[in-house]
């Protein structure tokens, strides 16, 4: 029975007893006891069966020996290596266990540097054999060719990331398959040409150990054709220092092509990327190279040989030996170039231009423009800035309306304002011709005073001229009542000035004295000490002061009420605001009249218009103040504004 139809009968049997148990039967029967041990002797079994299973599974682990040419971690070899383990695990249906050596001899010249790492590789695996063997790079190749007879003559093997031109064919035998590449200098050499038509020298990097003097000669045998066209330049007889500084200097119209820089020549080892990073760093011409291991940063692309393409081939190719198939039966045709890319940083910093590269060709690593990196940020902001436009276009037009209308609005207040005050100054007629009759009376008893002194035979001089002083006192006086009244019945357009709130108070007071006298009625006015500075039109708060007393002066009426008295006081409520009130010992306010005593038309007097509270209200708020009207708790009412203090100065 395998392992599936053991999962299904549990599951039969599971469910059986689930129905059971959903029946509501308080006890299980003997039967049902029965069935529950039959599914727990299942359940057992099978997990005995998955162990089993693992257990197989785990002794067919296969073991893969990685022979590294120079080590782990140079280039091109790492990156292949690197990709050729990813893929293994990814393809290969048994576990899979990698162990990896490197041919540190590689980098040596000498005559049999090899024996003392066969002696090490025949001790390490003595008694671990190796179920597949893949090397990586030509000098990996070379060296299990040269000692398959002793290390391992059974053992399959997979040479891959080396040129074909490496591989000796001949000594192949049954157990051994190739994944070479072909490397095309010449293709690579004339892309440099077809991208930069102006070149006329190339540097070629390529160190001094034996692999890569093998290549400093393939190039030059390879790019023959090309005499003509270019210069070469050997860096392989420089150490690395000097390199750098020459690649620095290199004339106009160059290229560098990187081959490989393994070993330079004072017998410097250069690992990882590290050098090809500092040639980048420094270099004044554009870099070139033919495996796609150094693109990515420091190189400018072209027809590259493509790490995953050789991996995934070299690792399918595995699959299949560890699966039984003879190696030697396994042919794989030589990875050539990979379709032409680039990368679109270098073009940049070079000056290349895309129309230049190869049909084909894709360019990778290019920088989004501001549309494609900030889209829908940018269709965002559009969209508010066009409906802020809207708004602010609708705003100004608003405002602009609005204008219009305070300007009608305040003219309609100022006629109403320059009405209020000529049926004021009516009111007030009685008084200013009282007032005025005074310094008239004064002056004519003086000037027919000073005619009898003239006419007599010997007149007092200084008295005269103490007399004409009197007239020119009295005069004064009537000229400043005649220049209030012209004030009070002005109609010039509102002048936001410096005015002191005290001056205004007394001069109101000083107008009302005769009618309060009339009414037999005591005005006190209790000032601030100090001019007490407000920003605003002198008539206008004349008017509205005026109102609120002259109000107050009616509110009493034919009451006998013996305590007729009125109080305006004014005082500085805050740093910022000066308050003034005008309090009666009147009867107050109606409670029901109080919330609307300042709506337009709305008047308790039997005579009154209902707008000088209205109007009075309006002024204040326009000076930026407040108006509002209470009951005081022994009787009669107050009426409060406050108005912003002026910063400057009178």
């Amino acid at each position: 029975m395998t392992l599936t139809n053991v999962v299904d009968l549990v599951y039969r049997e599971l469910m059986d007893v689930m129905v059971l148990h959903r029946s509501g039967l308080p006890t299980l029967s003997c039967d049902d006891r029965s069935s529950a041990v039959r599914v727990l002797r299942l359940l057992l079994a099978a997990i005995l069966i998955l162990m089993a299973s693992n257990e197989a599974l785990a002794s067919e682990s296969k073991q893969v020996l990685l022979l590294h040419s120079f080590g782990k971690e140079f280039k091109p070899w790492s990156e292949y290596a690197t990709t050729i383990r990813e893929e293994l695990k990814r393809q290969s249906p048994w576990p899979i266990d990698i162990t990896e050596q490197s041919l540190v001899s590689a980098r040596s010249s000498d005559e049999d540097p090899e024996t003392p790492f066969v002696e090490y590789l025949r001790a390490l695996f003595a008694q671990r054999p190796l179920d597949l063997i893949v090397s990586v790079g030509a000098p990996a190749a070379g060296f299990v060719q040269r000692h398959r007879k002793d290390l391992f003559p059974t053992t399959p093997m997979v040479f891959t990331a080396v040129d074909q031109r490496r591989i000796n064919f001949s000594e192949l035998t049954a157990n051994d398959a190739v994944v070479a590449v072909r490397i095309d200098y010449l293709a690579a050499f004339k892309n440099i040409l077809q991208v930069l038509p102006k070149t006329k020298h190339v540097a070629v990097v390529v160190g001094a150990s034996p692999i890569e003097q093998f290549w400093r000669h393939e190039i030059a045998r390879e790019v023959k054709p090309l005499e003509d066209r270019i210069e070469l330049i050997w860096y392989d007889t420089l150490p690395f220092e000097d390199i750098l500084k020459h690649a620095s200097s290199l004339p106009p119209n160059s290229a560098i092509f990187w081959e490989l820089m393994s070993v330079d020549a004072a017998g410097v080892v250069h690992e990882g990327n590290a050098a090809l990073a500092r040639l980048h760093a420094v270099a004044n011409a554009p870099i070139f190279s033919y495996d796609e291991s150094f693109f990515g940063k420091e190189i400018v692309g072209g027809p590259l040989l493509s790490v995953l393409e050789g991996s995934r081939t070299t690792a399918a190719t595995a699959v299949r030996i560890l699966g039984g198939e003879r190696a030697g039966q396994i042919k794989v045709s030589p990875i050539g170039f990979a379709a032409p890319k680039f990368d679109w940083r270098q073009l940049q910093r070079w000056g290349i231009s895309e129309n230049r590269l190869p049909p084909g060709s894709t360019v990778l690593f290019r920088e989004p423009t501001a549309w494609e990196r900030y889209r829908w940020q940018i269709l965002l902001t559009v969209t508010v800035l066009l409906l802020q436009t809207a708004l602010i276009v609708g705003l100004l037009s608003e405002r602009r309306r609005r204008r219009f209308a305070e300007l009608e609005s305040r003219q309609r207040l100022a006629e109403l304002a320059h009405l209020n005050r000529q049926t004021t100054a009516g009111e007030l007629s009685a008084s200013i011709a009282h007032e005025l009759n005074q310094p008239l009376g004064a002056i004519l008893s003086n000037t027919e005073t000073v005619e009898l002194m003239i006419k007599s035979a010997t007149p007092n001089m200084d008295e005269i001229q103490t007399i004409l002083g009197d007239i020119k006192k009295a005069d004064q006086r009537a000229t400043d009542v005649i220049q209030r009244l012209r004030r009070l019945l002005s109609k010039a357009q509102v002048e936001a000035q410096n005015v002191d709130l005290n001056g205004i108070v007394a001069e109101v007071v000083n107008i009302l004295a005769d009618l309060a006298v009339t009414h037999r009625v005591a005005v006190n006015a209790v000032l601030a000490p100090g001019p007490l500075n407000v920003n605003g039109d002198r008539v206008q708060l004349e008017q509205v002061i005026l109102n609120l007393v002259a109000n107050a002066i009616d509110a009493f009426g034919e009451t006998s009420n013996e305590n007729r008295r009125i109080t305006v006081r004014t005082a500085l409520r805050d740093e910022a605001t000066a308050e003034l009130s005008v309090s009666d010992t009147g009867p107050g306010v109606r409670a029901d009249a109080l919330k609307q005593i300042f709506e337009p038309f709305f008047t308790t007097k039997h005579d009154g218009m209902g707008m000088g509270l209205a109007i009075s209200r309006t002024i204040v708020e326009a000076h930026g103040g407040r108006l509002w009207a209470e009951n005081k708790g022994g009787g009669g009412a107050i009426f409060r504004l406050t108005l912003p203090v002026s910063k400057l100065r009178p």
